[in-house]
């Protein structure tokens, strides 16, 4: 039996004590620590936007827990993740349902529009891209989310004026 494979995790000495600040006052306003690490860490990544090793341990300490508890939850839910990424992250669903109706070609469309690969960040760092097995919305495949925004029914076509409508939030925020 061979061993799994550990992916490894981002170290990040730059974030922003604020960022910290916010997540330790979430966790200090839990009733109880006990079965909460989940929901702390979907907030730390929320606030964060990954999960990098500095920002594992920092939980570890404010729940008293052993890190390695911490780094076991990360590497085991796929949600999670260690790398940096976009502001909004696109995940073009790949189940059967959605494959058979053109996902794939969306899923190249959307790399080309961006001219990135997984795991990479589009040059404006608005967004990251990732296949996922299913989104579970088989009725309206082919299924993209971004962020928590479900579209269905997308076509290669849909991909520039799906992305636009991010951009064009972008441009808004920043002239405020």
């Amino acid at each position: 039996m061979s061993a799994a494979k550990q992916e490894r995790t981002t170290s990040a000495t730059n974030l922003p004590q604020e960022k910290y600040d916010e997540l330790g006052a979430y966790i200090q306003s839990l009733e109880t620590k006990e079965g909460a690490l989940i929901h702390v860490l979907h907030r730390a990544q929320t606030v964060f936007t990954y999960l990098p090793l500095e920002v594992q341990l920092f939980i570890a300490r404010q729940m008293d827990l052993p890190a390695a508890e911490v780094f076991g939850v990360v590497s085991f839910y796929s949600y999670f993740t260690t790398k940096p990424v976009g502001k909004h992250t696109v995940s073009v669903c790949m189940g059967t349902a959605c494959f058979v109706r053109g996902s794939e070609e969306v899923y190249k469309a959307f790399k080309e529009e961006l001219g990135i690969q997984p795991g990479e960040i589009s040059p404006d760092g608005l967004f990251s891209i990732k296949d996922v097995r299913c989104i579970g919305a088989c009725g309206l495949a082919p299924v993209v989310t971004v962020g928590e925004k479900v579209y269905g029914h997308v076509k290669p076509e849909d991909v520039k004026t799906i992305l636009d409508e991010y951009r064009a939030d972008h441009v808004l925020e920043n002239l405020n």
